[in-house]
């Protein structure tokens, strides 16, 4: 085989490969809640577009100990919250809320206090419909409270190939 078509081949493949992980998720308005000397846990909030079918499998951060992806939900007057073993679906084209009283991302065994007004790192785990994974390491902004639109920290990323 001719040299140049051989290094264009090798060129194709790469881009294929790298484009089967460059599916994109958005994340906007991130956030987590600040704490209180402490305090062992508080919650992370955002929102998700995924251009492609996806699931939200895990997180992790360097300030918990444990990071999960959460459901809160009303069962008649009890309040329950759960981890989601399965992850959160994230479905084409569709904005996903992670908010207070809803699905968020839980941050325990804090090993340090969230203070207002500072960062910490996240990193979200995704799987495409093909079960690619993939993660992204974000930049949170501690808070009091949700920011208000684009004011308050709006973030605009995208999802990184997996470590390998």
């Amino acid at each position: 085989m001719n040299r140049n078509l051989s290094r264009a081949l090798i060129v194709a493949a790469a881009l294929l490969t790298s484009h089967a992980f460059a599916q994109t998720v958005d994340v906007k308005d991130a956030w987590a809640r600040a704490t209180v000397q402490g305090q062992k846990a508080s919650g992370a909030f955002m929102t998700l577009t995924a251009k492609a079918d996806s699931t939200l499998v895990g997180v992790s951060s360097s300030v918990a100990g444990l990071a999960q992806v959460h459901e809160m939900k009303m069962d008649g007057s009890v309040m329950q919250m759960r981890a989601l073993p399965d992850g959160l679906r994230l479905p084409a084209g569709k904005t996903v809320e992670l908010k207070p009283g809803s699905f968020h991302l839980m941050l325990m065994d804090l090993k340090v206090p969230l203070q207002k007004d500072t960062t910490i790192p996240v990193t979200l785990r995704f799987k495409d419909a093909k079960g690619a994974e993939s993660t992204l390491d974000i930049k949170v902004p501690v808070s009091t409270a949700a920011p208000k639109g684009d004011a308050g920290g709006h973030q605009h990323m995208h999802e990184a190939p997996a470590k390998p």
